[in-house]
């Protein structure tokens, strides 16, 4: 299974938040910004941040994708 983080950065449109909003809001860092936009590994306490200032569920960020379709 791969992770997609697709829906996070669509709510980020919807929400009109830029990369530097959710860094400085979140207190992440941009090299963590990378690693979402690449589907890459981070931290579950990471995505409970992210939850916690765009106030939604892991399921609204984080989208359980096929090997076959990354």
């Amino acid at each position: 299974m791969a992770v997609s983080y697709k829906k996070l950065f669509k709510l980020m449109i919807d929400k009109e938040l830029k990369k530097k909003d959710i860094v400085t809001q979140t207190g992440i860092s941009y090299s963590t910004i990378r690693k979402l936009e690449y589907g890459e590994n981070v931290n579950v306490d990471i995505l409970e941040r992210i939850c916690r200032t765009l106030q939604c569920s892991f399921d609204d960020i984080v989208e359980m994708l096929p090997n076959n379709e990354i």
